[in-house]
């Protein structure tokens, strides 16, 4: 089952003061997303990504094409009732407490009694707000806030997360917590899709992602999958070395970087056996570290593919828009 389908999903903005022009803002995404992954939709600033979540929640419609979440048609109110969603910048009643905010839309959904104090309660401590919960909202930090968001959205048990750069203003801490939850959910067989342009958090969570440029999809697939990402070389870092036995076996060697006293990162084709130096080495006295595979990164490949889209990507004004 696919919890997201979109087919040619496009939306148009009319932009300027006098006359107004036609600016794309999504062009023609076709995407599936199966139940139960946790996908990441990459993209940099005004790529489109906050568009296209927009467009599969009915916050605004399309020019053309069209979107099913769940099997169901986007905006089907029976879908709705298993679908959460944490907007890029969201804004609560900053009167209320975290308490009596989620306490308000749990009573939306229906819940009522012990069942929505205990719901309200056990959510805010996934989300790691403690004693703050009974502090107005206007006394949140803007990490504190998308904790807060985060625990609304998943208020219903919902098959299908759809988060808007769910790590926004976080600190270390909160990230980390939330890529716990995340894979909690996973774990569950709920499906998660969350844009970002940090890349480090698709790396560690996603099993696909795409990659959105100009309001245009230029990649997607699996990670493991990807070209880009294939093992092309070893990484060895060992200390005990000294410049004089690096320079023995630097014609072995893509690059040696000296890390500090003593302690030296070398890089290895990848037809070259690593274990056979870190022997030699290891006789001469040194001390292996670790070891690594050399491979692009997502961040890597990310900036390609922008690259490369921004390079031979069509105009944004659709045709008979006007100059």
């Amino acid at each position: 089952m696919l919890a997201i389908r979109t087919e040619a999903l496009t939306k148009d903005y009319a932009v300027g003061f006098w006359r107004k022009r036609p600016y794309r803002a999504l062009d023609r995404l076709t995407l599936e997303v199966a139940a139960g992954e946790v996908f990441g939709f990459l993209g940099p600033n005004g790529a489109g990504k906050t568009t296209t979540l927009k467009l599969l929640m009915q916050l605004i419609y399309p020019t053309s094409g069209r979107a099913e979440l769940l099997g169901r048609p986007a905006g089907d109110v029976d879908g709705r009732r298993r679908i959460g969603y944490l907007p890029e910048n969201p804004y609560f009643y900053d009167h209320l407490t975290a308490e009596e905010l989620l306490t308000y839309f749990a009573a939306v959904f229906g819940y009522r009694g012990r069942a929505r104090r205990d719901r309200v309660a056990r959510l805010l401590d996934e989300v790691g707000i403690g004693v703050e919960r009974r502090l107005q909202l206007r006394k949140f930090s803007r990490g504190m806030l998308q904790r807060v968001g985060i625990a609304q959205a998943l208020l219903n048990d919902p098959a299908l997360v759809v988060f808007d750069e769910p790590m926004s203003g976080l600190d270390p801490l909160g990230r980390r917590d939330v890529r716990r939850l995340i894979l909690r959910l996973r774990d569950q067989g709920v499906t998660v899709f969350f844009s970002s342009h940090v890349l480090s958090d698709a790396e560690a969570l996603c099993s696909r992602v795409a990659v959105l440029a100009g309001g245009r999809l230029v990649a997607s697939g699996r990670l493991g999958d990807m070209a880009a990402f294939q093992v092309r070389g070893w990484e060895l870092v060992m200390t005990g070395l000294d410049e004089a036995r690096v320079d023995r076996v630097r014609d072995r060697l893509l690059g040696a970087t000296r890390i500090g006293d003593g302690r030296y990162a070398l890089e290895l084709p990848l037809e070259s056996a690593p274990d056979r130096l870190v022997a030699e080495l290891s006789a001469a006295g040194a001390e292996l570290v670790s070891l690594n595979p050399v491979r692009d990164t997502l961040e890597d490949f990310f900036v390609e593919q922008v690259t490369r889209s921004a390079a031979s990507a069509p105009p944004r004004w659709p045709a008979g828009g006007g100059a």
